[in-house]
């Protein structure tokens, strides 16, 4: 196989026999999956060999078709391709992007890309690709010596275990990075509801004297078969109310990947899911949320919010939501999901009830998920949480894995109240 000079590195060794270029060659592409796996993507060994193959048939005559072969061999879906083409370039030794990704994850870093956005893709593809440099610096160090380990499991406790019982606001970095994983594979599947209206139906539970009658006139009157119905069963929809004010910013970027997964999740049954964010604006991001890849979605959706980590203003928020948007995505069966604090930096309390009755009344079920529930013995002593709290059906906590878990088992469960009656019986006395 001839390789040519189009790269000048050492990933692509010239000047070398066709067995050992090919051996560099595959182990190259090998990292290089690995690196996507990390990533992200769905890549087995499979289409890494199948990659490997089509390299080595095409004889690899420039960068281009390089690149096309391998997102053709190593891409499936459209929204892989920008991550794709951010770790090729990075992997396969673009100085200036690699320059790039580090001011990117170094903010100290000062150069000439100093003031760029960071690239939600750039950051997945720099982050993949440095852990795997590091990973191989630290493999080859520690193969280089002969080292002894000895490990006391006695007295310790399950890490995943402590990860699911954390609370979000006490996480590391790959502490949330893997709780995000967690919560974002957590199914809030509902079940259907009953509608008044009948369709046709085979062994239906009605027997439909219309139709019935309807088809004697061609047979002279004589009933040969009786016509039945059932009542229709139909979907609800959800919509989701976000606090993004800067005490629930932590908080409210992992329930929104979790909104993310439940909106591209198909067979979970909701018709349709509806997401707004409010501080001290309402923003409507349910289209920004269809995106396939979380990182591009959020991106989107923070960029189309510019009050994220503001103040906040409950009552205003939902004024604007019950009367500018409550007839579009409110219909019958609704779930509405309220995720606030209900810490209100404007006062008015009073408008807040208001609000908080009429988005009630238009709901089948308003749950109100609430992180200050993390502390024991949390009771409602601001006056926004008790004005909020009698118009809420289910009021419950959202601040680990274990409280999301339970807020996905409670969303059909009607006869789920929380925390509710133990705060409105200390709110009665």
């Amino acid at each position: 196989m001839t390789v040519t000079k189009t790269y000048d590195d050492d990933r692509f060794p010239s000047g070398r026999s066709d067995e050992e270029t090919k051996g560099k060659l595959v182990e190259n592409i090998s990292h290089f999956g690995r690196a996507l796996r990390r990533a992200g993507f769905p890549i087995g060994s499979g289409q890494v060999l199948e990659a490997v193959r089509a390299i080595i048939a095409s004889g690899l005559t420039n960068r281009e078709d390089f690149y096309w072969i391998m997102r053709a061999c190593l891409v499936s879906k459209k929204e892989q391709v920008e991550v794709f083409t951010q770790i090729f370039r990075l992997y396969w030794r673009d100085p200036q992007f690699l320059e790039r990704m580090m001011a990117l994850l170094v903010p100290i870093t000062r150069g000439v890309h100093e003031g760029q956005p960071a690239d939600a893709a750039a950051r997945r593809a720099a982050d993949a690709l440095l852990v795997d440099n590091a990973l191989s610096q630290s493999s080859s160090e520690h193969y280089s010596e002969e080292l002894e380990i000895g490990i006391d499991a006695s007295g310790t406790s399950s890490s995943s275990e402590r990860l699911r019982t954390l609370d979000f606001e006490q996480m590391t970095n790959e502490e949330m990075a893997e709780a995000t994983r967690i919560v974002a594979a957590l199914a809030m599947d509902v079940s259907p509801l009953r509608s008044r209206r009948k369709k046709m139906c085979l062994h239906g539970r009605f027997v439909d004297w219309r139709s019935t009658m309807r088809q004697t006139v061609t047979v002279q009157g004589e009933i040969k078969e009786i016509t039945r119905r059932d009542h229709q069963t139909r979907w609800p929809s959800l919509v989701v109310l976000c606090d993004i004010s800067g005490s629930m910013s932590i908080y409210s970027r992992t329930i929104l990947r979790f909104l993310h997964a439940v909106a591209n999740r198909k067979g979970s049954g909701w018709s349709r899911v509806h997401v707004f964010t409010f501080g001290t604006r309402l923003t409507n991001i349910t289209r920004h949320l269809l995106n396939r890849d979380a990182d591009v979605a959020l991106a989107a959706a923070g960029t189309k919010s510019p009050d994220w980590e503001g103040g906040t203003r409950i009552g205003d928020c939902l004024r604007m939501f019950n009367i500018e948007w409550g007839r579009r995505v409110m219909g019958q069966g609704t779930v509405t999901l309220l995720i606030s604090d209900g810490l209100d930096g404007s006062g008015e309390s009073r408008l807040i009830a208001l609000e908080m009755r009429r988005l009630q009344m238009s709901s089948r079920r308003l749950i109100w998920v609430n992180p200050l529930l993390r502390w024991d013995g949390f009771l409602p002593k601001a006056r926004g949480i008790r004005e909020m709290l009698p118009y809420v059906d289910c009021f419950r906590s959202g601040h680990n894995i274990v409280s999301m878990e339970a807020l996905a088992e409670s969303i059909s469960n009607t006869n789920d109240w929380g925390e509710k009656q133990r705060l409105m019986a200390y709110l009665n006395d």
